[in-house]
């Protein structure tokens, strides 16, 4: 697709967005606008609090809850933030946003303790995402918790259990749940006239020395002004490092990097689509190969992963999974394949490209095999950027989120979504650290390297 055209085809998606928003997310869940209005009222305002005022939470989260916090009645009532800067900046954003002044606490405890709070939006660090959410749900909280839902197994399992055994929301960040265009492939997938998957194909390139780099706030926080040891939670207790704790992306344990931010995204629709819950092996392989500034986490990665039931080796597909920070030739791509075509989820058009040809088949006695090319329904173009802020799809699942705290039903992504693609993003890593093949113990939940 040429660029104008893409640029036209946001502009429309953020046009009808803006107007049938509420039709597709209540339609996802098969609960109808009557319905939902019987239990709208001034009575049963839904009061959030925000855990963590992190720049995604300003950029995107903000703006796209205030796209539905009035006709669903939501309101920001207090923030939780262990830097006393975060904390005043929540407060005077949400003023200058809403017109409301909302409570400030300095931690966690101190906002579950208090009245009136129904659900929270959490926005923290990539490693305390699961802990947190666990301890929201079990003090009675509805969670909207950012990807990667975790980063170690056993933080994965505390959640998981968590919601399980209190029944609360949680929608995991996996905004690409509640985007039509992805909501129309996984459709088509399933119908089987795309026929079996065979190779997905992955990218997410940028060129950005500076991605996950805050050299400003790095030099202005103070350790005085925070709470180093609560954010820490259950990581080994080391010195302050005000890099670790504002750029804590690049460094591991605290968060995983590409695996974690941006492979969560995109391998999340491999397991919607095909219905597996995560790869029956995983080799990987990665590196700091340009922006050598201290960073752990590798600024270049590559998975090569094996999906397919675990009883049946004759049946599968592979995912090829790439990213790099150093070039950003081929931007962001998610192209599935088939003996008959392609699917292209950055065009959303399907194409007989690469499929099966009359001359070839007939080599073999066999028959052509080729898709008919069609643009997925109701699908223009998602901004899918590596530079997203406060984007359509994720507007479109802040309000799945919401609707799913009204009605009670399953959100989009929910919390087993959030599992799975956290035990992809550990295979991976775990691939890349020890140089072997990665498996996955489904019978003890492990991952077992060989």
């Amino acid at each position: 697709m040429e660029k104008n055209n893409s640029e036209n085809s946001r502009r429309d998606f953020i046009k009808k967005a803006s107007l049938g928003a509420g039709v597709l997310g209540l339609s996802a869940m098969g609960v109808n606008a009557k319905s939902y209005s019987r239990v709208m009222g001034a009575n049963d305002r839904v009061q959030v609090g925000i855990i963590g005022f992190s720049n995604r939470f300003r950029g995107s989260l903000v703006p796209c809850f205030m796209n539905h916090s009035k006709e669903l009645n939501f309101e920001f009532v207090a923030v939780s933030d262990i830097w006393n800067r975060r904390r005043d900046e929540a407060e005077a954003f949400i003023k200058d946003k809403t017109g409301n002044t909302i409570k400030k606490y300095r931690n966690n405890d101190e906002l579950h303790a208090a009245q009136g709070i129904d659900a929270v939006i959490i926005s923290t660090a990539d490693f305390q995402h699961a802990l947190m959410a666990a301890e929201a749900v079990r003090n009675g909280k509805d969670v909207y918790v950012e990807k990667p839902m975790a980063e170690t197994l056993e933080d994965a399992k505390v959640l998981l259990k968590a919601v399980q055994e209190t029944g609360k929301i949680l929608q995991v960040g996996s905004q690409r749940r509640s985007a039509p265009n992805y909501i129309a492939a996984n459709e088509y997938i399933k119908s089987g006239k795309f026929g079996d998957i065979n190779m997905v194909e992955m990218t997410w390139n940028v060129n950005q020395p500076g991605r996950w780099r805050l050299p400003k706030l790095v030099s202005e926080i103070r350790q005085e002004d925070t709470d180093w040891d609560r954010f820490l939670m259950n990581r080994p207790k080391v010195a302050w490092d005000p890099r670790k704790y504002l750029e804590f992306r690049l460094f591991w344990p605290y968060s995983s990097g590409i695996w974690g931010q941006w492979m969560a995204h995109q391998i999340d629709t491999v397991h919607w689509f095909s219905g597996l819950n995560h790869p029956r092996s995983v080799v990987a392989n990665g590196g700091i190969y340009t922006w050598k500034d201290g960073r752990q986490n590798p600024d270049t990665a590559t998975a090569v992963m094996d999906y397919g039931p675990a009883d049946d080796m004759s049946k599968g597909f592979q995912v090829l999974y790439s990213s790099r920070f150093t070039n950003s030739a081929g931007d962001v791509k998610e192209l599935y394949y088939s003996n008959g075509g392609m699917l292209n989820l950055d065009t959303n058009e399907v194409t007989s490209t690469g499929g099966l040809t009359a001359r070839s088949a007939a080599e073999m006695g066999m028959q052509a095999n080729l898709l008919t090319p069609f643009t997925l329904a109701n699908a223009a173009k998602m901004e899918t950027s590596a530079n997203t802020g406060g984007d359509p799809m994720t507007s479109l699942h802040m309000r799945n989120w919401m609707e799913c705290v009204r009605s009670r039903k399953t959100p989009n992504a929910s919390v087993q979504a959030g599992y799975n693609h956290s035990v992809a993003n550990i295979m991976a890593r775990t691939a890349m650290e020890t140089g072997k093949k990665v498996t996955f113990d489904d019978a003890r939940q492990e991952v077992i390297t060989s």
